[in-house]
């Protein structure tokens, strides 16, 4: 028992020592780690911030590295400097471009004043040696004889080959360092002042080369001006003023994809100066067309009509277009003035010459019964109204209702206006045809009252009247024509021509008649009696001589068989009876013992001549 009270104190002994060590332990245990966490928050402000000197650190080395290639490239210099100064050639082109941009990156990293000028100096002479391909690539573009087939416009389209060169090249220029964008570059104003320089060659070039394709057209329309009815002339001078749009729009769209600076401002300005050959081409155009129509107003009245009906067809593309340029002015509407100027005059002035031909102008001559030169210029003029309707319609309503008489007093046969644009436009052609007829028919009248023998004046009245009323009423060469008359002025014109029959069988048959009537004084039996008769015949005889000479002399209704016919009807029921009646009288009462002594001819005969009339 004591030996293992012994070993039982023993391990007690050993249990408590074992105890206290523990104790010591974990105290020394925790207090390291306090100090561990002590340590651990000094030391990690540190730490970070040896992370961000590893970062620069490590950027540094790659930007020795970088510098170390820049500067091991210098020594290649030299062999830039020499391809540079021997300029690009086209199937090197990317060798070329490589050295510039290589020499605009060195130019960042060179820390020596001198290297940089050098390398400024070459980036300039490339950036010049590249402008100068740019316009040779251009001006091969813009060269030669521009395509002709006959009289049709033949657009023609930037070299596809020369294009494909130049979309590269023009891709670098726009990248090249401008003051705008590279403001501490050593060589940004001058290469901006180079590019200037090419844009603005471009713009000569194009501008010329468009001219000079368009001119040979417009000399060409000019030309054939003089000869062309009114209408087709103003619309072959449309067509080529949509032929010049045509080229402005396309040459803006070139530009836009060719030009070095391709700002909104320079490109403006760019456009500026390649339209100003074109308009000046425009402008003397346009002159030429109102010299030529100034000089005879009354034979190119529809030159201009015409040629303002295409002016006002194309305004919305001519105003785009201008408006592209960056600066007020509008040539069109220049010319639009000046052509709208000369339409409004056309009209008082052709009444005008419609009254002065009353003077003597305008016939034929004193025995001429042919058709006046007025009378058809007449009818071509109001059958040509139709094509150039809307353009007339506009032009009557700015002068006024009537102001084309010059104040010459009240309207005839006039409607009140509508409330419609297009309706008051169309009464005011109305009005006007009315005045036009009114004074011609005037005109004609007082000329056929000139005549020395009043027969050949009837005729003279008959055939031109009759020509009006056929060729504007029955049968117009415009079928929209008789749209133009009002139902006043179809049914004066309707009235003239019967007027004008008239006074043609009065002027030329009445004599006959009245040869062969009876005379109250004459006795109705007796040697007086037969005597009178007698002279009936031989005067109604001697009568018809005069009027079958007449009729050779002066042809009826030449220019309308039909009517010619008819009046020739006319003619036979009118004579021949009263002939038939007037011989079948005398017969019976045997005023001679040889009647076919004084009846030249029978009715029938008379007839057959009078029909010979109006073959």
């Amino acid at each position: 028992m004591d030996d293992d009270s012994a070993e039982i104190e023993l391990l007690e002994q050993n249990l408590n020592k074992t105890r206290q060590i523990s104790q010591r332990m974990t105290s020394i245990l925790t207090n390291f780690d306090t100090r561990l966490v002590k340590i651990e928050r000094s030391i990690l402000p540190l730490y970070n911030s040896t992370q961000k000197l590893k970062q620069r650190a490590h950027n540094i080395d790659r930007a020795l590295l970088k510098i170390d290639e820049v500067a091991s490239s210098q020594d290649g210099i030299a062999v830039d400097e020499g391809q540079i100064l021997r300029g690009p050639q086209l199937g090197q082109l990317e060798v070329y471009i490589d050295i510039l941009e290589r020499l605009n990156a060195a130019i960042a990293f060179k820390s020596s004043d001198a290297d940089s000028r050098d390398m400024a100096r070459l980036i300039e002479t490339g950036a010049k040696k590249l402008t100068q391909l740019y316009t040779k690539l251009v001006a091969e573009g813009s060269s030669g004889s521009p395509p002709v087939s006959g009289l049709a416009f033949t657009l023609t389209e930037f070299p596809p080959s020369l294009m494909t060169s130049l979309i590269p090249l023009v891709t670098f220029l726009r990248t090249l360092p401008l003051p705008s964008t590279h403001p501490s570059h050593p060589t940004a104003s001058a290469i901006l002042s180079t590019l200037k320089d090419a844009q603005r060659g471009y713009a000569d070039m194009r501008g010329n080369w468009s001219r000079k394709a368009l001119e040979m057209h417009s000399r060409r329309v000019m030309d054939r001006a003089e000869t062309l009815d009114g209408v087709s002339a103003g619309k072959e001078f449309g067509t080529w003023i949509d032929n010049l749009l045509k080229v402005t729009e396309t040459e803006y769209a070139l530009l836009v994809e060719l030009a070095p600076l391709s700002s909104a401002s320079v490109i403006a300005s760019t456009y500026d100066t390649l339209l100003t050959p074109l308009l000046t081409l425009f402008t003397d155009t346009l002159s030429s067309l109102s010299s030529l129509i100034k000089r005879s107003l009354h034979k190119y009245t529809f030159h201009a009509l015409s040629a303002f009906s295409a002016l006002s067809t194309y305004q919305s593309r001519w105003e785009s277009v201008l408006a592209k340029r960056g600066r007020e002015g509008n040539e069109l509407r220049d010319g639009l003035n000046a052509i709208r100027g000369v339409c409004l005059r056309s009209f008082p002035e052709y009444l005008a010459d419609l009254k002065l031909a009353a003077t003597g102008r305008g016939a034929g001559g004193d025995l001429s019964v042919g058709l006046a030169d007025m009378t058809l210029s007449t009818v071509q003029y109001l059958n040509r109204i139709p094509d150039v309707q809307d353009v007339v319609g506009s032009a009557l309503s700015a002068l006024g209702d009537g102001n084309w008489k010059m104040g010459e007093g009240k309207q005839v046969g006039k409607t009140a206006k509508s409330s419609s644009v297009d309706v008051n436009e169309k009464v005011l052609i109305q009005h006007f045809v009315f005045d036009v007829m009114h004074t011609i028919i005037g005109t004609l009248t007082t000329l056929s009252r000139t005549q020395r023998r009043p027969p050949f004046g009837a005729v003279f009245l008959l055939n031109n009247i009759s020509y009006l009323h056929s060729h504007l009423l029955l049968r117009p060469t415009n079928p929209n024509t008789p749209s133009l008359f009002s139902k006043p002025t179809a049914d004066y014109l309707t009235s003239s021509w019967r007027t004008a029959k008239a006074g043609y069988f009065d002027a030329n048959f009445s004599p006959l008649m009245q040869a062969l009537a009876d005379d109250a004084r004459d006795k109705t039996s007796g040697s007086a009696y037969k005597a009178a008769v007698k002279e009936k015949f031989t005067r109604f005889y001697d009568l018809f001589e005069e009027v079958g000479e007449r009729h050779r002399m002066a042809r009826v209704l030449e220019e309308d068989s039909e009517e010619r016919s008819a009046v020739g009807d006319e003619v036979v029921k009118l004579v021949v009876p009263s002939l038939q009646q007037f011989m079948q009288k005398q017969k019976e009462k045997e005023f001679s013992k040889n009647p076919q002594k004084y009846i030249k001819l029978s009715p029938e005969e008379v007839e057959s001549r009078i029909r010979n009339f109006y073959k």
